[in-house]
């Protein structure tokens, strides 16, 4: 049994993650107070730091960490924050990891504005370094986060959304920043394309295990940061409530769309939808397709030459997939 201790799989990069914490704290500076006050909130309520450890992880891979990997590792977090600052305005959200968001603490207009400057200061902080690479990787990532969303929020409406679909959509907006840290990483040590696309395709391939497992925890009892059964209040199609539909009749599918597009913050309804995907063995199917996507990736990370770094990521891939929240 492979071994899924955060601490573990910070060894091999621990000095680069005690630098990030102070980098990334100067990165956010503003000399405006209301600005400053609140990104001082932000760095006190950060979670695990998942996509710096794939940046430093995969620079280390692939050779020795630098300024540069420093520079990928902070604009893929300013990132990461800006697009959760952005998601809670945009789901109507008032918790992040069991504490306030920033629109529930100072209101939607000033939350936009936040996360509008934390990628502003992401965007300056790679052009002012000439780190023309890393804009171009970054630059896709925010115009897949946004297409994703965007593609979410279409399908929310209709509810008519496939699996083919539903990949589409986490793949944008989950996968796609895992991805970037893992070629940005790269691309902070070497110039080898192929290397670069090894990590982007690896990063992607965990990234979809990652929100399968969070979409999984929606039906769960666990404290995740968010209330059970919110990707059903939200009226977002995950795999498990997609796979249960297409296992049911017209007149349960039809039921189940109907009672979700009318009442879908009624308690009722959500218990009903929750033991209907159970019912219908959706959650097996997810936790199914979850694994084979974790198997994937482990079978991807045989092709990067053996080192502490490569281990500590195998370690990490189990740790996605087996953490509690």
């Amino acid at each position: 049994m492979k071994s899924t201790s955060l601490s573990s799989i910070k060894a091999p990069i621990a000095s680069e993650l005690k630098e990030f914490g102070t980098r990334f704290k100067q990165s956010m500076t503003s000399p405006v107070p209301l600005l400053d006050k609140i990104t001082y909130y932000i760095v006190q309520k950060r979670g695990k730091q998942v996509r710096p450890i794939f940046v430093f992880l995969s620079a280390h891979i692939w050779g020795t960490t630098n300024d540069s990997t420093h520079r990928a590792a902070s604009f893929i977090e300013l990132l990461h924050t800006a697009s959760l600052v952005h998601d809670d305005v945009v789901d109507d959200s008032y918790q992040r990891r069991g504490f306030f968001s920033i629109n529930a603490l100072w209101k939607n207009k000033i939350a936009v504005l936040v996360g509008d400057y934390l990628l502003s200061k992401g965007l300056l902080l790679a052009l002012d370094n000439k780190e023309y690479d890393l804009l171009q990787i970054i630059s896709r990532t925010v115009k897949d986060l946004s297409e994703g969303e965007l593609l979410q929020l279409e399908k929310a409406r209709r509810l008519d959304i496939e699996e083919d679909i539903y990949y589409d959509v986490i793949r944008k907006k989950t996968a796609s920043l895992i991805a970037a840290a893992c070629s940005a990483g790269t691309a902070s040590v070497t110039q080898d394309a192929e290397k670069i696309e090894q990590m982007r395709v690896f990063g992607e391939t965990i990234g979809i295990a990652y929100q399968i497992k969070d979409d999984l925890f929606d039906y769960g009892d666990q404290k995740i940061g968010k209330p059970t059964g919110i990707d059903i209040k939200e009226k977002k199609m995950t795999l498990p409530l997609i796979y249960a539909l297409s296992q049911s009749s017209r007149k349960e599918k039809r039921h189940i769309i109907n009672s979700i597009k009318k009442k879908s913050t009624d308690p009722k309804v959500v218990k009903e939808v929750i033991d209907f995907v159970i019912a219908k063995k959706g959650l097996e199917y997810a936790e199914a397709a979850m694994l084979t996507y974790k198997e994937k990736a482990l079978t991807q990370l045989l092709s990067f030459p053996p080192s502490e770094a490569r281990d500590a990521m195998e370690e990490l891939v189990y740790f996605i997939i087996d953490r509690k929240k």
